[in-house]
């Protein structure tokens, strides 16, 4: 319990002091991206994955987008979950969980989009459906292929940790032209 407690009391000390040192904590969460997440984040399985979501959410308009948002909240921690379990389940949920155990702990969750904003897959369940009104797809995939978005480090409810996020767009090696986006919830303790 000792050790718990000074963890997180050396944590909240990041937290505090994150404003002061974003330039040094933005470094260290690009640097982050780039040797660690990058390159298994462009394998055929996630391009393949947004491509097939985009193909079946593409012409859904904001009140579509809105009602399986709803459902998909009702459906978190219930017994039936019609619309939760394809995108938890399935080869690109377990490669993001592949992933995801190969860092150790590091990486606390990941989500997949597609370029509406819907989560295509995710590690896990998430608390809702939509992510296109989160910075984690209007900083990345509306900006533009190169975007990448570093959050602070927070509690997040879904993986129930101190974490911060690093989302970025996922574009099409073809063509170069953005796709989607990843989100990757990265252990706060990673950057202490």
């Amino acid at each position: 319990m000792v050790r718990s407690v000074t963890k997180l009391t050396a944590l909240l000390a990041v937290v505090a002091a994150s404003g002061a040192n974003a330039g040094d904590y933005d470094t260290q969460m690009a640097a982050y991206l780039e040797s660690s997440v990058r390159s298994w984040a462009t394998s055929p399985v996630i391009i393949d994955a947004v491509l097939a979501g985009n193909a079946q959410n593409g012409g859904y308009d904001q009140a579509k987008i809105d009602e399986l948002d709803t459902a998909w909240r009702a459906q978190v921690g219930s017994g039936s979950a019609p619309l939760i379990e394809p995108v938890i389940t399935g080869p690109v949920a377990d490669y993001l969980r592949e992933q995801m155990a190969a860092t150790g702990g590091q990486i606390t969750e990941i989500i997949l989009m597609d370029a509406k904003g819907l989560n295509v897959a995710a590690s896990d369940v998430t608390s809702d459906y939509w992510q296109g009104d989160e910075e984690k797809h209007s900083m990345t995939f509306v900006v533009g292929p190169d975007a990448v978005h570093f959050g602070e480090i927070e509690f997040d409810e879904s993986s129930q940790r101190y974490q911060a996020q690093i989302s970025f767009t996922i574009t099409d090696p073809a063509s170069g032209a953005p796709i989607g986006a990843m989100t990757v919830g990265v252990d706060g303790e990673a950057f202490m």
